[in-house]
């Protein structure tokens, strides 16, 4: 019988997934103004600086009470989903599921960290390089900061047909959200979990639970 998974790797996924995050976003709040943006490969790969409030892929929500609700709503999401996985690894003998919910967390973490601390540690980035520990203190309060974004992939640009219900004759252009690693591990864990919930969450194969009953 498979045992079950150990915290050891999530916790490893967790760790360098959320350093490359943090050290991407100070790179970026202390090489780029808001705006500013440079090719990585072509017109398609763009390095893009913006920010957003905190919701993934530049969505806003409701001002600064509704920024704040949605710090605190993440504090507590970040903390359930932390003993989730913590629960998972003790009992879960399936690794992909235990790896998906991980990289959830870690996505989840990554842009509190920006969304509590940022406002606090640097200036802002209008027209210019922000300021890393700044006298006069940085921008924000707690829980107020922003978001740091920066990958841009305009892969094509085209004009939805006329006969398309509401977007007809609109610009169309894939893929139009900035994002962030954070992002991008919250995006790769979900799409894991649909993609096999019925492994994850359905029934045990029957031979799984001879191999339980003999073991």
């Amino acid at each position: 019988m498979q045992a079950p998974v150990r915290l050891k790797k999530p916790l490893l996924i967790i760790f360098f997934i959320l350093l490359a995050d943090q050290v991407l976003k100070f790179w970026i709040k202390t090489h780029m103004y808001l705006g500013q943006e440079f090719s990585v490969f072509g017109q398609w790969f763009i390095i893009h600086f913006t920010e957003n409030e905190g919701m993934a892929f530049g969505m806003t929500f409701g001002g600064e009470f509704g920024k704040l609700m949605l710090s605190l709503f993440r504090i507590v999401a970040i903390t359930a989903i932390g003993w989730y996985l913590v629960h998972l690894s003790r009992e879960s003998r399936r690794p992909g599921l235990v790896y998906s919910v991980a990289l959830i967390f870690t996505g989840a973490l990554g842009n509190l960290i920006d969304s509590a601390f940022y406002g606090m540690l640097f200036t802002d980035s209008y027209a210019r390089v922000a300021e890393f520990l700044p006298a006069g203190g940085g921008y924000a309060s707690f829980l107020h900061g922003k978001v740091v974004d920066m990958f841009y992939f305009p892969l094509f640009t085209t004009q939805l047909p006329d006969w398309l219900p509401l977007w007809g004759g609109q610009e169309f252009q894939f893929f139009r959200p900035v994002f962030n690693i954070a992002d991008a591990s919250i995006s790769v864990g979900v799409v894991w979990l649909i993609l096999f919930q019925r492994r994850y969450f359905g029934t045990e194969p029957k031979v799984a639970l001879i191999q339980e009953k003999e073991g």
